[in-house]
């Protein structure tokens, strides 16, 4: 599988961590997400592909690519043989400027991207898209028509600084610190986080937390559940374990076992780090 990723131009880099395009056989036809601090945007250019976002909401099929909003459970998606793509890894409040409806109508509801911007404008990008043919000029093709796009989005300053703070602390902030100090209301700055990223501050932190938890984690190296969980700010290990749970629907064991699983079929995979083979 070949991924080529790069950072875009200002002010989009602001908004964005990397543009990529992705090609080839996936290592597994279904692939768990577990939740991240961050939005996403696939434009699909092979056959289309299939999401489930939990037990309570249908499987969908996506042919023209989707939407992602700050996730707060796993989505599995299911992979066709082949697939080809080029998508956008957003900052937790770089979607917002590009939707036509606040971030929270579509919180764990991944939506089509014509959905978004329209049927006609999404069939004239992937047409250009799968003609480029070069992963980097499809990059700068969906890189221009996101500047094309990009509009004044109220309240992102607020909501980019606020959350930057929740990053550093890795999440573990006071929540009535992050109000206080921006010199606004907890109602307002709720309002703004669940207009632009999906969620409330105290949800975004929630998710950080846990995502960076999971990231420090070592799947090759044993593994002190007690003391990772009091690193990463947890009450005890039950609270991180029932977090694990909730986020992901796994024990924190099972999902080492299914990291190890996947390091020991396929070592270096350029998808390793975060998605999962499906349980």
């Amino acid at each position: 599988m070949d991924y080529v990723s790069r950072v875009p131009r200002p002010p989009l880099d602001g908004l964005i961590d990397d543009l990529y395009h992705l090609d080839g056989s996936p290592p597994y036809a279904r692939l768990t997400l577990p939740p991240m601090p961050s939005a996403l945007l696939i434009v699909n250019l092979g056959a289309p592909f299939r999401i489930r976002a939990g037990a309570d909401i249908a499987a969908a099929d996506y042919a023209d690519g989707c939407v992602v909003t700050t996730p707060t459970r796993a989505l599995e998606f299911g992979y066709p043989p082949r697939t080809r793509s080029v998508g956008v890894h957003f900052k937790p409040w770089g979607l917002a400027p590009f939707l036509p409806m606040p971030a929270a109508e579509l919180r764990d509801r991944p939506v089509p991207v014509e959905q978004i911007w329209g049927r006609p404008a999404v069939a004239v990008l992937r047409d250009r898209l799968a003609t480029s043919g070069d992963p980097h000029d499809m990059l700068t093709l969906l890189e221009d028509e996101l500047m094309r796009r990009l509009g004044d989005t109220s309240g992102l300053g607020l909501v980019g600084h606020t959350s930057r703070i929740i990053a550093a602390s890795g999440g573990t902030v006071a929540i009535d610190d992050l109000w206080a100090s921006a010199g606004v209301s907890s109602t307002h700055l709720a309002r703004r986080f669940k207009d632009l990223i999906g969620v409330t501050p105290k949800r975004f932190a929630r998710t950080y937390r846990f995502a960076a938890t999971m990231l420090s984690i070592d799947p090759a190296a044993p593994i002190d559940w007690a003391a990772l969980a009091h690193g990463a700010g947890y009450f005890d290990q039950a609270h991180f374990g029932h977090e694990f749970r909730a986020f992901t629907g796994l024990t924190p064991t099972r999902y080492i076992e299914i990291r190890r699983r996947f390091l020991r079929e396929h070592p270096g995979h350029i998808l390793d780090g975060w998605p999962l083979p499906a349980d």
